[in-house]
């Protein structure tokens, strides 16, 4: 099999059904770079239709970078008490807004080196900020993302790292920064993965 090849007719049919979808996911949209980046610290193993609304709440009780990097944990824990393991965020997201203030003047680091030093960003955060803020090429692998490519023989990985790299491997640039919107998509719409049930949905009309 031509792993290239059949990678882009997969791409190609994903893209014909998802990619005029107008569903929010919980990086997109957000007016500031460092809300994008909060919004996505939160969203660990967390459902988008949760935090999105956990995350409007936050950034109108704390509406500058500043307020946040102040806010007493205990308030931030009562905001965002709907998302998973909020015990963590709520250090993760003070502790994230005061390292940008104190590193980088309040700016959103462009490289995936420097994101990974913040609290509370690991690699599918960095690569979703460096995508969404900074436009440039990168593979956001979330749990969608590595189990379809598993599943359907992109990869085999142990863990979304190794399905980032090995999908870099063969997948042209061009197409890095899509996978990660088309591939939720698809994901959500197939809760009990399997590669007969994903392929059955990209054939619906």
């Amino acid at each position: 099999m031509d792993k290239k090849k059949y990678f882009l007719k997969i791409f190609s049919m994903a893209e014909k059904k998802y990619g005029s979808s107008v569903k929010r996911l919980a990086g997109d949209d957000w007016e500031k770079d460092w809300q994008t980046l909060v919004a996505t610290i939160l969203s660990a193993q967390t459902r988008d239709e949760t935090t999105i609304p956990v995350s409007e709440d936050l950034f109108k009780k704390y509406p500058t970078l500043e307020k946040l990097s102040k806010a007493k944990y205990d308030d931030v824990l009562k905001v965002i008490s709907r998302v998973n393991f909020k015990n963590n965020k709520s250090r993760h997201v003070i502790g994230a807004a005061k390292y940008l203030i104190e590193n980088y003047d309040g700016k959103v680091p462009d490289t995936i080196d420097e994101l990974v030093k913040i609290p509370g960003v690991g690699r599918k955060t960095a690569n979703l900020v460096l995508s969404e803020v900074h436009k440039q090429d990168s593979i956001t692998c979330d749990t969608h993302v590595f189990a379809i490519c598993n599943l359907l023989g992109f990869t085999k990985a142990k863990n979304p790292t190794e399905s980032e790299m090995q999908l870099k491997a063969f997948v042209p640039r061009r197409y890095w920064s899509r996978i990660n919107r088309l591939f939720v998509l698809w994901g959500k719409d197939v809760p009990r993965k399997s590669k007969e049930k994903l392929l059955a949905k990209l054939e619906e009309t």
